[in-house]
Parts: C-alpha cells; sequence; structure tokens
C-alpha cells in the first residue's frame, strides 16, 4: 500500500524547503536530480489535492422562500 501523501501545508513546506535547497546551488548533481524529482511528484499531489477542494468548495445561495441551498462554485464569476 502506498503511503498516504502530506497534508497540503506540509506538503507546501516541504516543496519550498527542495527550491531553497535547490536554488543554493550547494547540492550535486544527482543530489539535485532527485531533489527535482521530488518536487515535482510533489507539485502534482499538490495540485490534485487543490482540484479536489475546488471541487468540493460550494456556495450558499438564499432560494426564493428564504431557504439556502448549496451550488457549486462558479470559476468564471471568481476569474475576473
Amino acid at each position: 500500500m502506498p503511503p498516504e501523501p502530506p497534508s497540503f501545508d506540509d506538503g507546501l513546506d516541504r516543496l519550498e524547503a527542495l527550491v531553497q535547497q535547490l536554488e543554493s546551488g550547494s547540492l550535486s548533481l544527482e543530489e539535485a536530480l532527485g531533489r527535482f524529482e521530488e518536487g515535482v511528484q510533489l507539485s502534482q499531489t499538490l495540485q490534485k489535492q487543490l482540484a479536489e477542494a475546488q471541487r468540493r468548495v460550494e456556495v450558499l445561495k438564499a432560494g426564493l422562500g428564504g431557504e439556502y441551498r448549496a451550488e457549486p462554485l462558479d470559476e468564471t464569476r471568481d476569474a475576473r
């Protein structure tokens, strides 16, 4: 069974640490490649987590009778 992915915050912290290590210029080529590969995989995992969170976001809107109903987030409205 594959290990559970890190929480978004933990993953983002790790990705930032990897970027700092790569930008430092102190890694050997092999170490840099390993950190880069880890960063790419982590970035993909974080993108999936963000997509899932975005899918789950719902906006409550008042209905005609005063009740509220959940509707999917309108991405086009928020992109402006």
